[in-house]
C-alpha cells in the first residue's frame, strides 16, 4: 500500500495509508517545505537584479519509476509531483522576490533536484549591442592564445599565454564586468579587422555577452562613459543598447559592406594613368579569392567570390598611393592589392603589371547594424 502525506493524497485521490510528511513515498515532505526552500533560494538570489524567473525541477531514479507506475495506474494528467512542486514554489518565490514567473526567456532559472533535494541557479546572459572604434594598431579583436603553448604560458609569449597583450574584447569586457558584476564575457563582432588595421569612422557593430551578471538595470550611457575612460582611447564604444540572443546570429551572418582606406606601395613608380586604368579594372567587379596564404594555418582553403564597388584614388605620388575601397564583407583587401601569388584574381598588382602591397590599412565604415 502507498504511504502518502495528506498533500500527495489530496493531489492523487488514490487509496493509501496516510503518514507524516517526511515518510511520504512521493514527496518525502518537500511539498511541506516550500517556505523553507523559497527562503534558501531567495537568500542565494539577493545579490542579483532581475525581473522574471522560472522554476523547473528534475525527477529521476526511484522517484521517476514510482511516478511512471502511478501514471500507468491512474493517469497523472498534470498531477505529477513536478507540476505541483513547480507551481507552489513559483507562487511563493513571486511573493518573496517581487518578480514575475515566466517560461519565456526568464532572467533567472531555478532548477530543483527532487530526488536529492538541492537546487541550481542559471543566470540568463546579458547582451549589449554597440559599435566600437579601434584607434591603435597591434590589438586583435578577440583574445588570441599563444599558438606555442595554447594559453598555458611560455617563453615565446612571456608567460602571458597570449599572442597579443590585449584585445578589443578584453578592453571592453573587463570594464563591463566591473559594472555588471558578471563572471565572463564574449565579444561577437560583425566581421573583424586585422590586428595591424584600425577600425575608424562610425565603428564596427558588436554585441558583448556578459555571463552571469548580478546587475542588469544600468544606464548604458554611463556604461559607455565608464568603458571609454577605462580603455584610455585605444578603443571607443558608442550607441549602446540592450540586445537579444537572436541578434548575435543576425550580426554574424549579415555581411555588411565595408569601406577601407589603404596605403599602397608599388615596386616601381607608376604613372597616374597606369594607376587609374588598373583601379578601373578591379572596381565594380567579382573577385575570386582563395583563402590567403597568411591565414591558411587557421582557416579552410576555400574559394570565395566577393564584389568590389567604388574604388577611389585619394592620393598618388610615384611609388605610393592611398586608395578608398568599398567591398563586400569577407573580401581580403591586402590580397586584393597583392594578388597573393595568383590566389586572388583580378588584383591590383595583376591589373597594373607591377607588384604592390598594402603597408597600412584602416576600416573607415561598416554599412549596417541593428
Amino acid at each position: 500500500m502507498l504511504k502518502l502525506c495528506t498533500k500527495c493524497h489530496r493531489r492523487l485521490r488514490i487509496y493509501c495509508e496516510l503518514v507524516r510528511p517526511e515518510s511520504c513515498m512521493i514527496c518525502s515532505g518537500l511539498l511541506w517545505k516550500i517556505d523553507e526552500i523559497s527562503d534558501e533560494i531567495a537568500e542565494k538570489l539577493k545579490e542579483y537584479e532581475f525581473e522574471t524567473f522560472s522554476v523547473g525541477s528534475r525527477i529521476y531514479g526511484s522517484l521517476k519509476a514510482l511516478e511512471d507506475y502511478l501514471n500507468e495506474l491512474i493517469g497523472l494528467n498534470g498531477k505529477s509531483l513536478k507540476v505541483q512542486f513547480n507551481r507552489e514554489l513559483s507562487r511563493k518565490l513571486a511573493e518573496k522576490l517581487n518578480a514575475k514567473p515566466t517560461h519565456r526567456d526568464p532572467d533567472i532559472t531555478i532548477i530543483y533536484d527532487l530526488e536529492n533535494p538541492s537546487f541550481e541557479i542559471q543566470i540568463r546572459p546579458l547582451y549589449i549591442y554597440g559599435r566600437y572604434k579601434k584607434r591603435v594598431r597591434g590589438i586583435s579583436q578577440t583574445r588570441w592564445l599563444c599558438t606555442r603553448c595554447d594559453g598555458k604560458g611560455c617563453e615565446v609569449c612571456n608567460w602571458s599565454g597570449k599572442k597579443y597583450p590585449t584585445s578589443v574584447e578584453e578592453l571592453i569586457g573587463e570594464a563591463m564586468l566591473e559594472i555588471f558584476r558578471g563572471t565572463g564575457y564574449i565579444l561577437h563582432g560583425s566581421g573583424r579587422e586585422d590586428v595591424d588595421a584600425r577600425m575608424l569612422g562610425s565603428g564596427r557593430p558588436f554585441i558583448i555577452e556578459i555571463q552571469n551578471p548580478k546587475k542588469r538595470f544600468v544606464d548604458l550611457k554611463e556604461v559607455e562613459e565608464f568603458v571609454n575612460k577605462k580603455t584610455k582611447g585605444k578603443v571607443v564604444i558608442l550607441d549602446l543598447k540592450f540586445a537579444k540572443p537572436k541578434d548575435v546570429e543576425f550580426l554574424k551572418s549579415a555581411g555588411f559592406r565595408k569601406v577601407y582606406r589603404a596605403k599602397v606601395e608599388f615596386e616601381r613608380e607608376v604613372s597616374r594613368k597606369e594607376l587609374e586604368k588598373a583601379v578601373r579594372a578591379i572596381s565594380n567587379t567579382i573577385i575570386e579569392q582563395r583563402t590567403p596564404k597568411r591565414v591558411l594555418h587557421r582557416r579552410a582553403d576555400l574559394l570565395r567570390k566577393k564584389r568590389t564597388y567604388n574604388i577611389e584614388i585619394l592620393l598618388h605620388r610615384g611609388k605610393v598611393a592611398v586608395l578608398k575601397i568599398e567591398a563586400d564583407s569577407g573580401l581580403y583587401i591586402k590580397e586584393l592589392v597583392s594578388g597573393d601569388e595568383g590566389r586572388t584574381r583580378p588584383s591590383l598588382s595583376e591589373a597594373l603589371g607591377v607588384p604592390a602591397k598594402v603597408t597600412k590599412l584602416d576600416v573607415i565604415e561598416v554599412k549596417g547594424g541593428l
